[in-house]
Order: C-alpha cells, then sequence, then structure tokens
C-alpha cells in the first residue's frame, strides 16, 4: 500500500536523477552530467521504515528559455501538484542561483511540506557550503551527497516524518472497483449505466475524464464505490501532459480498488493498448473482469461471443482467470451480468482456505502429476499454507525451490483453481525451502 508520493525538484545538473537512485537503491533514472537529460517524470516506490511512497524525478526547472523548457516546467508542476512530500535538491558546489530562488518561491506557492536539501557534499570540509541556502527561506537544510550517499538517511527521515498520516477509510466495507480501459472504450458510460444517472460527463471526444472519479451507490442491499478513471494511454504515447498525469491517476485508482473492470472497445477490437491496461490491474494484483463493451455495435450471429471469448483468451494469456462479459454501457444492455460478477469476484479475493483442506489438494496434485526430476533432484512439497488474502498468497515449504518449474507451478495454481474457484483473482505461490526431518 502507498502511503503517499514524493516528487524531487531542482534546477538541471545538480544530482536529482542521482540522489532519486539512491534512495530507490536502483539505478532507474537516466544519470548523465548533461543538463536536460531527465525530460520528464519517472516513477519508482521506495521504503524507508515504516512507510511505503512513490518517488518522482523531474526534469530541472530554470528561468531561461530553453529547448523543451516550457514542457519540463509544466511536468514539474504536476509533479508538485502530485506530491505529499517535496525534496528541493540544490547543489552546493555550484552555490546559490537565481534559478534556485525561482524554484523557492514556487515551492512555496505550493503550500506543501519542503525538505530542502544541498547535494554534492561529498566531505566534511564542504559542509559550509550549505550555509547559503538559508537565504531561501525553506528551512534547515540537508547536507546529501548523491554518488556517496552520504545524508540520504537523514533525508529519508525527514520524508517519513513530514509524511501525511493516512486518513480513515470512508469506504470501508464497501465493495470497490475501478473501470479502466484506454480513451474512448465507454468508462464513463458504464459507470453511468451503474448509477442509473449521468453522475458523470459522458463525451465521444477522447479524455473527457481526466481525474479518478469515486461515486457511492447501493444495489440489492450492497454498498459499492465505482472508481471512473480516465483513459490510459500506453506509454510512450502519451503526449498531453494531463494525459499522464492521468495514468498516475489510474494507476492509484487501481491500488485503492479491491478489483478493476478492464474495459475492451467491441467496435474497434482488442490493440495493444488494451494489454497495457489490463497488465496494470494484473502487476497491481488485484481482481479483474473483462468486459467486452459497446456489444450492440458488433455484427453478430450464434458463434460470435465464442469467437471472441476465444480471441481475448490467446490475446490476455495472464488474464486466464478473469471472467468475461459483455455488455453496451450506453444503451445499459446486459448490465445486470456484471454486479454478480464483482460480488463473486469480490468474495473470491476475500476467501480463506482451512490449512488441511488446501493440503489435501496439494498432495492430491502431487501424487496425480509429480513434478519431473532435475538433474537427478526431484521436487518434493511438504507443506503448504495460505498466508493472505485479497491479494491470494499461497506459501509452498519445499525441499529445494529452485526445482520448481513454471510449468509446474501453473498446473498447482490450476488445480488449487479447480479446487476452490478463485475466479476473477491472482494467485501468487511463493515456495519456500524447508529441510526434510
Amino acid at each position: 500500500m502507498i502511503d503517499g508520493t514524493v516528487a524531487i525538484v531542482g534546477r538541471p545538473n545538480v544530482g536529482k536523477s542521482t540522489v532519486f537512485n539512491r534512495m530507490l537503491e536502483q539505478r532507474v533514472s537516466i544519470v548523465e552530467d548533461t543538463p536536460g537529460v531527465t525530460r520528464d517524470r519517472i516513477y519508482g516506490d521506495c521504503q524507508w521504515l515504516s512507510k511505503t511512497y512513490r518517488l518522482i524525478d523531474t526534469g530541472g526547472i530554470q528561468i531561461e528559455d530553453v529547448p523543451f523548457q516550457k514542457e519540463i516546467n509544466a511536468q514539474v508542476e504536476i509533479a508538485i501538484e502530485e506530491a505529499d512530500v517535496i525534496i528541493f535538491l540544490t547543489d552546493g558546489r555550484s552555490g546559490l542561483s537565481s534559478d534556485d530562488e525561482y524554484i523557492a518561491r514556487l515551492l512555496n506557492r505550493s503550500q506543501k511540506p519542503v525538505i530542502l536539501a544541498v547535494n554534492k557534499i561529498d566531505d566534511i570540509s564542504k559542509i559550509g557550503d550549505i550555509y547559503e541556502y538559508y537565504k531561501l527561506g525553506i528551512g534547515d537544510p540537508i547536507a546529501v551527497s548523491g554518488i556517496h550517499g552520504i545524508g540520504i538517511g537523514d533525508l529519508l527521515d525527514k520524508v517519513v516524518e513530514l509524511m501525511p498520516e493516512k486518513t480513515v477509510d470512508e469506504y470501508e466495507g464497501m465493495i470497490r472497483f475501478a473501470v479502466i480501459g484506454r480513451p474512448n472504450v465507454g468508462k464513463s458510460s458504464l459507470t453511468n449505466a451503474f448509477l442509473k444517472q449521468d453522475r458523470v460527463i459522458v463525451s465521444d471526444i477522447e479524455g473527457t475524464t481526466r481525474d479518478a472519479i469515486d461515486t457511492v451507490f447501493e444495489a440489492n442491499g450492497k454498498h459499492y464505490v465505482v472508481v471512473d478513471t480516465a483513459g490510459i494511454r500506453k506509454r510512450g504515447k502519451i503526449y498531453e501532459n494531463v494525459e499522464k498525469y492521468s495514468v498516475l491517476r489510474a494507476k492509484a485508482a487501481i491500488e485503492r480498488s479491491d478489483l478493476a473492470l478492464v474495459l475492451l472497445d467491441g467496435s474497434t477490437g482488442i490493440i495493444d493498448q488494451d494489454k497495457h491496461v489490463a497488465g496494470l490491474a494484473h502487476e497491481a494484483n488485484k481482481g479483474v473482469i473483462i468486459v467486452y463493451n459497446k456489444w450492440d455495435l458488433v455484427d453478430k450471429d450464434d458463434k460470435t461471443m465464442t469467437n471472441i471469448t476465444k480471441e481475448i483468451r490467446k490475446q490476455f494469456v495472464y488474464l486466464d482467470y478473469a471472467p468475461i462479459a459483455f455488455v453496451s454501457a450506453k444503451q445499459g444492455k446486459r448490465i445486470d451480468t456484471l454486479l454478480p460478477l464483482i460480488d463473486t469476484v469480490y468474495e473470491n479475493l476475500n476467501k480463506r482456505i482451512k490449512t488441511n483442506v488446501l493440503n489435501e489438494v496439494i498432495l492430491d496434485a502431487q501424487m496425480a502429476n509429480p513434478a519431473k526430476p532435475h538433474n537427478g533432484k526431484k521436487l518434493k512439497i511438504y507443506y503448504a499454507s495460505q498466508v493472505s488474502s485479497a491479494p491470494c498468497v499461497i506459501v509452498l515449504f519445499v525441499n529445494d525451490p529452485e526445482l520448481m518449474h513454471f510449468s509446474y507451478q501453473r498446473y498447482i495454481e490450476n488445480r488449487l483453481r479447480e479446487a476452490f474457484g478463485f475466479e476473477g483473482v491472482p494467485i501468487q505461490i511463493l515456495c519456500r525451502k524447508r529441510t526434510e526431518n
């Protein structure tokens, strides 16, 4: 669960990407000694102490009108708007500049918590270089070195200190589902069909919905929260700043939902962007229902639904656990098939299997189809335990985790699905070594 968002901002070539990579403990951003290398926002998840937060690396802000500067500044403004905490990174080697003063004024207007960090303080003799930054009126500067890792722990401590506390979940006990899909597949129309009133703007213009909108409704004595998200475009094909912002919002909407309805457009068929969208929900380990929308626009015969189902299974192999529904959101047809599916997937997400029953199924699976030997050694599963639900995580205690071939793991997963259902729910299977008694 993400506790918040942190943005690193500063002028070009102060070492934002180096500090970003150091905080993530992995090389994600491009690090080069040329100003303006990072033109776009780059994201990563960072964990420190009790908090997990999304870290954003941004392009450098400067007053001078250079190529792409307007686009960079717009991206940084979006990052600032997204952030709960902002790290203002400066360069202790080159000293305070007019660009730093401009950024300080920009950050003061944001009314967000700001941490002032002075980079490139590589040894104790350079510590005096941080004092001129008090002029910015941001607070006490923290001396850091992105290259050597000096002061990064202090910086992370300050981030955790300033991270806002989680608010009370006002939707506790309700079934939350996100409506996701590429632009113009009918997400807002489907939301309105659930609500039975025009609570969300519906338009044929791509990108009409810019934010994720949460709406509570009641049906059949149950409360639901539907999250209508902005259309997701494939990375690298997102041109407008606002569309890039929408992708992050859509990811956040998926994270705070129990399951996702992945909309496909029946009038255009399946395209690569649909796979990208569905992958976001799958990677987040959420429940998934595939919704083939605009069914009214499809030329049909008695084999059409079967053929399209086969094509969906072929294109979305990794979502073979997801049920498929065919609807016309705009005309409100077959919408009544979705809520029962949502209920089923939600129940499966929260399903807990008794340990003794789980182990009986695992034992039967091994007896019916023992694992093939590998390098003279044979996989043995001693014990299984479901350690969590939503997402479903099952740990297998084995003699050697390296003997678990992906095909045999898939076989075990299929046997679990045959025995317990888990329709619409991804199953994570983890192998742990246990010595034989």
